[in-house]
């Protein structure tokens, strides 16, 4: 892309004047930040209408990802760095005496999303564009994100996540394009002018969804598509006559009612309030988004339906967006009075969906009681929809009652939204080879017994434009010298570094790399929250959403149990460890908040214990999110993916680790078996049960935690540790963690996520890596093998296998808008 540098002085000088009423020697830094994005987002413009420009033009079919997740970051660097223009912006702040690194931090992290399936999105909306692939975003302009996370004696607090505080400079409003979306109300019947059946929602309440538009821009390529965010307001949200009448919370009532749709991302949803709110955002953004793609297509090609699946495929990510499915059937037989079979026909060429979990807890269900008062019409297409698929299962399993009753949609009271997708959608993906496995051997047999032809994987991926190029400067320079140019839009070109393996030089750069990426860090932690870390330490790194099955508490026993080691055995002296945690509970998880107050108390007993002698210190930071990520996996030697086997899907955070050069110490679960067999187990850690062996126990019932404890002395002291005040002096804050162990509660058998069964092999790796890294070149080579076999977990690979598999886009050249 030519960059006009005066045209950006000027736009950026004219920003300042038009919205500020200042110069530039007057702007504070978030002044300057606001005007550098708008006049960033100026040169973004003409590629991004030129985009939209050829999608129309050449009629092409495009792909529609629905998320209620998307976990973005900053989009200031990685907007430059796509663009190719980020060394010239600089030069021309710094000719401006303005610090690029200044006001780089005054963008906010967007509160659009929080975990793992937030980011792939992100993920999968660059890959697509750099691509040149037609496809978009839909989701929920959220104002606030689920919280801003702040750590007070040691416990979780949340605090609002005001990222919109200021405006966004990268979004644009769309109201010309809003769209009326209606809860509740009363189904009516009545006949067409040609005698068809018609049913219509009288008395609803109806909420207005305004769309803003954002650019994801491409690399090195002037495609530009597009994210859609829906805002929710109210009509008439306003009466002006009890505001008269001095009633004033009635008198907004109606608009604080819809505006909470769009108010906070995953609002806590332990009561029936909470789980209404959420199914309210569901179908909020789903219905706005089928209808703004069913008004263009009709803008577009007419009222003939049957070629919409030409035009659009749609992706949903996880059971949020389901309800979109019954959503397609309503719009076309109640709007457009299409008959139930031309309709369906329609909606299962259409919808395709992605399963992002083994746990059955998580795959989404709804009490029929909420679903049908909310959406009485939409429940009673989903009726329709269970009652055709009973004559089909009935025809399948005709004596097999059990397994009929199990697979119906609507079953136990509630309407099981997995089940919706799976039967409607015409392509249902896993998220790495094991997860796509256990769904057709475990979790979803069932429905693989009867869709085989549906069921794919498609294995995560991540950007490397954003995690290597921009937030890794220096091993992207390293890189770049060593194999050139080209690893940015196909990074199956890091093999070549391989050979690079044995050269002194070359692992001693990386080495140099590495201890400067953990200054950074221990720069950042040092002002942001006064800890101060040893860069020669081993940084130890676990960062993902805090979650039993994801093991954080199995990390932190270790860290007791080497800590009890220390202080009982002077002449221990293992090398200097850092052990780094970040990680957000969801609000009403109970547990998973001891735990992080485990964490915190057990960090602070250590890092002011002077008999540790610095051998071992323990960092909790606040308010994990994207941001900081981009500064903490650079710095990284160890990448912590110690999930129980079989329980996580994939994970993107263990790529993230391995293309920054951190060795994995993992168990044979999701992802991390294919990044095992990409670099060879003998460069990273392997430990604990597998996925086959937790199976073959639970069908046995033959787990017992306690024949650990017994066998094992040290560890069951670090258990007893928990209850028995070395770090609570009232017993009770941990007394739930220590019994979820040994005892089982709230229905549960003890240790359902085997940790106890792990904890000596787990103990075991540990020992392992402390002896691997006193061999700082053996060390090296193996984390630049690392790097060279990370090829296969871009994200511009999984694209690419869904575009292949189950997409069927082509590419679209935008050209050059300024020839």
């Amino acid at each position: 892309m030519t960059f006009d540098a005066d045209l950006f002085r000027e736009n950026l000088a004219a920003r300042l004047r038009r919205q500020y009423g200042k110069n530039i020697s007057q702007a504070n830094s978030h002044d300057l930040f606001d005007a550098v994005s708008a006049s960033v987002q100026e040169v973004i413009m003409t590629a991004w209408m030129a985009t939209r420009h050829e999608y129309e033009k050449k009629s092409v079919k495009q792909l529609y990802y629905l998320s209620a997740e998307f976990l973005m970051g900053r989009a200031l660097s990685n907007n430059l760095i796509n663009l190719g223009i980020k060394d010239e912006v600089k030069k021309v702040l710094k000719d401006m005496d303005i610090n690029f690194d200044i006001i780089e931090d005054e963008e906010p992290d967007a509160g659009l999303g929080n975990g793992g399936l937030g980011r792939l999105a992100a993920c999968f909306l660059d890959s697509l564009a750099t691509l040149d692939y037609p496809g978009h975003g839909y989701g929920i302009r959220y104002q606030y994100g689920m919280f801003e996370q702040h750590i007070e004696n040691g416990y979780q607090v949340e605090y609002p996540d005001n990222w919109l505080k200021h405006r966004d400079p990268w979004e644009i409003k769309r109201s010309d394009l809003s769209v009326t979306v209606k809860f509740g109300g009363e189904i009516k019947y009545g006949k067409t002018p040609d005698g068809q059946d018609r049913f219509y929602i009288e008395n609803a309440e109806e909420v207005i969804a305004t769309p803003y538009d954002m650019p994801i821009v491409g690399f090195d390529t002037n495609t530009v598509n597009t994210l859609r965010l829906w805002q929710a307001s109210s009509p008439d949200g306003f009466d002006l006559q009890l505001f008269n009448d001095m009633r004033y919370n009635e008198a907004v009532f109606r608009q604080n009612n819809a505006e909470n749709i769009t108010r906070v991302l995953y609002p806590n949803d332990n009561g029936p309030q909470g789980k209404a709110l959420r199914l309210k955002q569901q179908y909020f953004f789903c219905s706005a988004s089928l209808q703004d793609l069913v008004h263009h297509f009709v803008a577009n090609h007419g009222t003939d339906f049957s070629k919409f699946p030409d035009y659009h495929v749609i992706q949903l990510n996880d059971t949020h967006p389901v309800v979109a499915i019954p959503e397609l059937m309503r719009i076309l037989m109640d709007e457009y009075q299409m008959g139930w079979n031309e309709s369906w026909d329609i909606v299962t060429k259409t919808f395709a969906y992605t399963n992002h979990t083994i746990l059955a807890e998580a795959l989404e269900k709804w009490d029929i009681s909420i679903f049908q008062g909310l959406l009485p019409r939409i429940y009673q297409i989903v009726e329709e929809i269970n009652r055709r698929f009973a004559i089909e299962l009935r025809a399948k399993f005709p004596t097999d009652y059990a397994k009929q009753n199990h697979m119906s949609i609507i079953h136990d009271g509630k309407v099981y939204m997995a089940w919706l997708a799976i039967h409607a959608g015409f392509s249902v993906n896993g998220v790495a080879a094991l997860h796509t496995e256990l769904l057709k051997t475990q979790e979803l047999k069932d429905w693989y017994t009867l869709y085989p032809q549906k069921f794919n994987n498609k294995t995560n991926g991540i950007t490397q434009r954003r995690w290597l190029l921009s937030s890794n400067e220096e091993l992207s320079k390293f890189i770049t010298e060593r194999i050139g140019h080209g690893w940015e839009k196909d990074l199956t070109r890091l093999k070549a570094l391989e050979k690079y393996a044995d050269d002194d030089k070359s692992l001693e750069q990386l080495i140099a790399i590495k201890r400067h990426n953990k200054e950074t860090l221990t720069e950042y932690l040092k002002r942001k929250q006064n800890e101060f870390l040893d860069p020669d330490s081993i940084f130890d790194v676990q960062v993902k959403r805090l979650h039993e099955y994801k093991r954080q508490l199995l990390n932190i026993l270790h860290i007791m149990y080497l800590y009890n080691r220390i202080i009982e055995d002077p002449s221990f002296n293992p090398p200097h460890r850092t052990f780094i945690f970040g990680a957000k509970a969801a609000s009403g998880y109970r547990r998973a908040k001891s735990i992080i107050k485990l964490i915190n108390t057990v960090a602070e007993r250590i890092n002011n214990d002077r008999r540790v002698g610095g051998k071992l210190r323990v960092v909790f930071i606040e308010n994990y999110r994207v941001s900081v990520a981009e500064k903490i996996f650079p710095a990284a030697d160890v990448s912590e993916q110690i999930s129980t086997a079989g329980k996580e899907a994939s994970g993107t955070s263990n790529m993230k680790f391995m293309v920054n050069g951190a060795l994995t110490l993992g168990t044979l679960d999701g992802a991390n078996i294919e990044i095992f067999k990409e670099a060879g187990e003998e460069n990273n850690f392997v430990f604990g049960l597998t996925s086959d062996k937790i199976i073959e126990m639970e069908a046995e019932h033959s787990y017992n935690p306690q024949q650990y404890l017994e066998r094992n002395p040290a560890l069951a002291k670090v258990i007893e540790q928990l209850v028995d005040g070395t770090y609570d002096p009232s017993r009770q804050i941990f007394k739930e963690i220590h019994d979820s162990l040994v005892y089982g509660v709230e229905g549960q058998r003890p240790d359902v996520y085997y940790l106890l069964a792990d904890f000596d092999s787990y103990c075991k790796a540990q020992e392992k890596i402390a002896a691997a890294y006193a061999d700082r070149k053996g060390w090296a080579r193996k984390a630049l093998i690392n790097i060279a076999n990370s090829g296969k977990f871009s994200s511009d690979r999984t694209i690419e296998d869904y575009v292949r598999d189950i997409w069927k886009l082509k590419k679209v050249q935008v050209s050059d808008s300024k020839k």
